[in-house]
C-alpha cells in the first residue's frame, strides 16, 4: 500500500502561493502519494503544479439551487482527484452530521473523487473514554457502502492546531481499531500538530499510513521533513 502525505490548506492560500504548490511538488520524494487540498480559487490554477489536488469539501447535490456551494463534478472539473469530508471544522462550524457526510461521500463517488473522510474526538470525549465509541459511530455513519479510494483520516479534536499530539500509544489503539472497519485496501492518515520532528515516531505506529497536516502543509520548507519521514518510514 502506497502511504500518503495529504496536506490541508483550509482557508489560507491565494495566487502568490501557487508557488508553494509547485515546491511541494519538487519536494516530494519517490515512493509515496503527496495530495493537496487547496481552496477551491486555487485549484484550475494549480492543476499544472505536479501534485495530486483535493478539494475542502462538496455538496451532496450534483448541482441546483444552492448558492456559495460547490459540486462534487465542479471540484474534479477543475483538476481536484479527492475531496476531505467530515472534518472537525466542518462538523463544528456547520454542523455537519454523519448522515450529511456519507450524503457528500456518496457524491463525490458518483464524481469519480476518492473521498477522504474524517473522524475524531474531542477532549472531553476523550477523558471520559468514549473515543473509540466517538470513532466508530462517525465511520459507520459517514462512510457510504461503495467507496472506490476512500482514505480515512483520524485527527483527534483537540490535536489540530493546538500542539498536543497523542501518544503512539494512543494513536495505535485508535488506528487498530479502524483498520477493523474499513474495506482492506483503505488508507489510514493521522492528523493533528504533525510536524517534522513527530513524524518519524508517528508513522512507526501500526496501520499508520500516512498523515492529514493542517498549517505545516502551507510552507514546503515544513512539509518537505514530513514528506520525506514517510518515505523513509
Amino acid at each position: 500500500m502506497r502511504k500518503l502525505a495529504a496536506g490541508n490548506w483550509k482557508m489560507n492560500g491565494t495566487s502568490a502561493d501557487l508557488a508553494a504548490v509547485r515546491a511541494v511538488a519538487e519536494a516530494a520524494p519517490g515512493g509515496i502519494d503527496v495530495l493537496l487540498a487547496l481552496p477551491a480559487t486555487l485549484l484550475d490554477r494549480a492543476r499544472d503544479a505536479g501534485v495530486a489536488l483535493a478539494g475542502q469539501d462538496c455538496h451532496a447535490a450534483a448541482k441546483g439551487a444552492h448558492t456559495g456551494d460547490l459540486a462534487a463534478a465542479m471540484l474534479a472539473d477543475a483538476g481536484a482527484t479527492a475531496v476531505i469530508l467530515g472534518h472537525s471544522e466542518r462538523r463544528a462550524d456547520h454542523g455537519e452530521t454523519d448522515d450529511a457526510i456519507r450524503a457528500k461521500a456518496e457524491a463525490a463517488v458518483a464524481a469519480g473523487l476518492a473521498p477522504v473522510i474524517c473522524v475524531g474526538e474531542t477532549l472531553d470525549q476523550r477523558e471520559g473514554g468514549r473515543a473509540l465509541d466517538v470513532v466508530g459511530a462517525q465511520l459507520a455513519g459517514s462512510v457510504p457502502d461503495r467507496a472506490p479510494g476512500l482514505v480515512v483520516a483520524y485527527e483527534p479534536v483537540w490535536a489540530i492546531g493546538t500542539g498536543r499530539v497523542p501518544t503512539p500509544d494512543q494513536i495505535a489503539e485508535v488506528h487498530a481499531f479502524l483498520a477493523g472497519r474499513v474495506p482492506a485496501g483503505t488508507r489510514l492518515l493521522y492528523g493533528g500538530s504533525v510536524k517534522g520532528s513527530n513524524a518519524a515516531e508517528i508513522f512507526a505506529v501500526p496501520h499508520v499510513h500516512g498523515a492529514l497536516v493542517g498549517g505545516a502543509s502551507l510552507k514546503p520548507g515544513d512539509f518537505a521533513p514530513i514528506m520525506q519521514a514517510l518515505a523513509a518510514s
